[in-house]
């Protein structure tokens, strides 16, 4: 294997539910809402690929182009709010700053020993993004950002997973074949649409941060890299 493509939320890094946020968020009667609320709130806002809520057709056209452009982004994103019983707007403004600040997502333990050991090892690293907001903050925070040689993000790209010419674009730019690429995402639908390509594709789940320690270890592990 000599390059490993990693998609962002849920592999990467996650948005994690932080009371703080919702701290003032309230309902029509002006009532804070409960954990249960709130995290299921915080799932619609990152969804990999299902569609959380019924649209009108206007909305439906943004949600499709979600990642595509940023103002469509941010126009479905604040209609899934309201929809979801967020109907103070700005209430809802506030948490989507959240969503799309990159000093908001907390990475997983293993990000940043899992891509340091691979660059060091001589094992070309890429992520490949459904995103619609700059990324490479993110990783520059916590050191990692140089450990890339590409970052393809969908609004940038122009394109989205499934599509097979995202895969395809990125193995161009690392220089390798897809047969020598593994593919990490936790979207079968999205992600493990590489193994089309020729590449490999191992699936972890997007748990909440300190539930999931080594995933992305056990990814490359069992794709025959030992780190």
């Amino acid at each position: 294997m000599r390059a490993v493509l990693f998609d962002f939320s849920g592999t990467l890094f996650r948005l994690e539910q932080d009371e703080s946020w919702l701290a003032e968020v309230t309902d029509e009667a002006g009532k804070q809402w409960d954990l249960e609320a709130q995290t299921e709130l915080m799932r619609r806002m990152t969804a990999p690929t299902q569609q959380v809520v019924k649209l009108s057709q206007e909305y439906q056209q943004a949600w499709d182009e979600r990642d595509l452009y940023p103002d469509q982004h941010r126009k479905v994103y604040l209609e899934v709010l309201r929809s979801s019983g967020l109907t103070e707007p700005a209430q809802a403004e506030a948490l989507y700053s959240r969503l799309i600040d990159p000093d908001c997502w907390t990475p997983y333990p293993d990000t940043a020993p899992v891509v340091r050991r691979l660059h060091e090892a001589g094992v070309r690293n890429a992520v490949i993004s459904n995103i619609a907001f700059d990324i490479r903050p993110a990783l520059d925070r916590i050191g990692i950002g140089g450990h890339f040689d590409s970052v393809l993000m969908s609004y940038v790209e122009g394109v989205i997973k499934p599509d097979p010419k995202l895969f395809l674009r990125a193995c161009e730019r690392l220089g390798v074949e897809p047969e020598e690429a593994l593919m990490i995402g936790d979207s079968v639908e999205a992600d493990g649409a590489a193994t089309e390509v020729g590449c490999r594709f191992a699936h972890v789940e997007p748990s909440p941060t300190d539930e999931r320690p080594d995933a992305l270890l056990r990814a490359v592990a069992d794709h025959g890299v030992s780190l």
